[in-house]
């Protein structure tokens, strides 16, 4: 879907939102089928803010993604997660602001390379998304950064199919892989030096 199409789609949604409590399956509806990139961005980007239980508690919602993205490739939402609801100002907040990022987005994407980022791309995805939703479950400083650029671009690529940000995004994981497993090689090394063990 073109960045601004879906801009605009959900800038119309906020502003048509009934009164009273919004199920989720609204502003799934609201993404024309593209709730499940949108939930990347929107469960990944608190995570690059130092806030203290933000990732330990984002991360769980990521790995049902993940779950979400491998058993349920339906474009509706699992009925009993769209029978959710929540307060309407919340609701047209986020769609507000997702509209906002997808428009600044827009001139940095394109549709390219698509069979990296179109359907088929759960398969590989779905893991990923597990593999940093455990990497920022783990408390290490600053450990959530790169994880959740990660997913963020993930879920862009989604969006715009651009296989090309896609492959970005498989490098900056493959960054937070090596950086994360380095920390905890040395955390190890020094835990067990302090210890005696080595």
């Amino acid at each position: 879907m073109h960045m601004n199409h879906l801009a605009n789609r959900l800038r119309d949604a906020a502003g048509a939102l009934p009164p009273g409590p919004v199920p989720l399956a609204a502003l799934a509806e609201a993404h024309g089928g593209a709730w499940q990139a949108s939930l990347l961005v929107l469960l990944s980007a608190p995570c690059l803010l130092p806030i203290p239980g933000v990732g330990s508690v984002l991360s769980l919602g990521l790995a049902l993604l993940a779950a979400m993205l491998w058993l349920w490739p339906h474009e509706a939402l699992p009925p009993r997660l769209a029978r959710v609801h929540l307060p309407r100002e919340g609701a047209a907040r986020s769609l507000d602001l997702l509209a906002r990022f997808y428009d600044r987005l827009q001139p940095m994407t394109r549709s390219r390379w698509t069979p990296l980022a179109g359907r088929t791309a759960r398969w590989w995805l779905a893991p990923l998304t597990l593999a940093m939703a455990v990497l920022i479950f783990l408390p290490i400083p600053f450990g959530n950064l790169l994880p959740a650029v990660s997913l963020m671009l993930a879920g862009v690529a989604l969006l715009a199919r651009d296989g090309v940000l896609m492959l970005g995004a498989v490098g900056v994981a493959a960054g937070a892989l090596a950086s994360s497993a380095t920390f905890l090689a040395l955390g190890w090394q020094a835990g067990a030096a302090l210890l005696g063990w080595a």
